[in-house]
């Protein structure tokens, strides 16, 4: 058995908006049993929170965006991830903008914040989803799908058509320990003709070398890597964030292949759907 836990003390983050560029503080409240995650944006005013144990609806346009009509928080995929990596179950989080800050572009900062302000358990229980059935979605060359399993345990197959990312594979049970070492750190990445491609196209407005791994046919530019495979693991990354999105961990394997934040999305809405009761 598990039990549901929120941070200790409230605090705050700032910085730029990754793909929005807009400046931004988020600030982070400790919060009630069974309260579940909550987002609300302070620039709406009131009526702005979605409750991730509430129904919302998702999109992925390059990012997970999540919400009601104009009320939307996007990008929260690393936020998300530091939060499972960090067990916490019950948090309310105030945004002054749409798009939580990029920080170093993984969710190693976001982490550190939360351990910073500590983790309280507390009485009441907490539950894992435990998948007794095949799930899965796919698209093209593209697949991703979750079965019945003890532990969670993410295998993931990245294949892009450069030298300096080629074929990467990650394999591993995630727990505290294995997130916080091999994932968390990873950063966000894309190739350099892809960049400047999204950047005519109003994508990457906070991007800089610094929170991005831009790759161009040697490796990243002005940047080293933190991993030999940090791209596939930051995909990782990013899987963890987007299933959290059901509000409670998983039991279960994951298989994907070049899956990204559509794949993921449809996944937790087929979950939702078969077996969340």
């Amino acid at each position: 058995m598990i039990k549901q836990k929120t941070i200790k003390k409230e605090f705050f983050l700032e910085g730029t908006g990754l793909q929005t560029g807009n400046p931004v503080r988020i600030y982070f409240y400790p919060s009630v049993e069974n309260s579940g995650m909550v987002f609300a944006r302070k620039d709406l005013g009131s009526d702005s929170e979605i409750h991730l144990n509430k129904l919302f609806e998702t999109g992925a346009d390059r990012r997970s965006r999540i919400g009601s009509g104009n009320v939307y928080v996007e990008t929260v995929e690393h936020i998300l991830a530091a939060l499972w990596g960090a067990g916490i179950s019950n948090i309310k989080m105030e945004l002054t903008s749409s798009e939580p800050p990029a920080m170093d572009g993984s969710a190693a900062l976001f982490l550190e914040a939360i351990e910073k302000a500590g983790i309280e358990e507390q009485a009441a229980a907490g539950e894992y989803i435990e998948i007794t059935e095949p799930v899965w979605t796919e698209e093209k060359e593209s697949f991703l799908g979750i079965f019945p399993g003890a532990d969670f345990k993410v295998s993931y197959v990245l294949d892009y058509l450069s030298p300096s990312v080629g074929r990467q594979f990650y394999s591993e049970i995630l727990t505290k320990e294995t997130f916080a070492r091999d994932i968390a750190p990873a950063r966000t990445f894309c190739l350099k003709k892809e960049a400047e491609m999204l950047v005519k196209q109003g994508y990457g407005k906070g991007a800089d070398f610094k929170n991005t791994l831009v790759m161009d046919e040697k490796g990243p530019i002005e940047n080293e890597l933190r991993f030999p495979n940090e791209p596939v693991r930051h995909k990782v990354l990013d899987l963890v964030g987007d299933l959290y999105l059901l509000g409670r961990p998983l039991k279960g394997r994951v298989i994907a292949i070049r899956s990204g934040h559509k794949l993921n999305l449809e996944l937790v809405a087929k979950i939702k759907e078969r077996l969340c009761k």
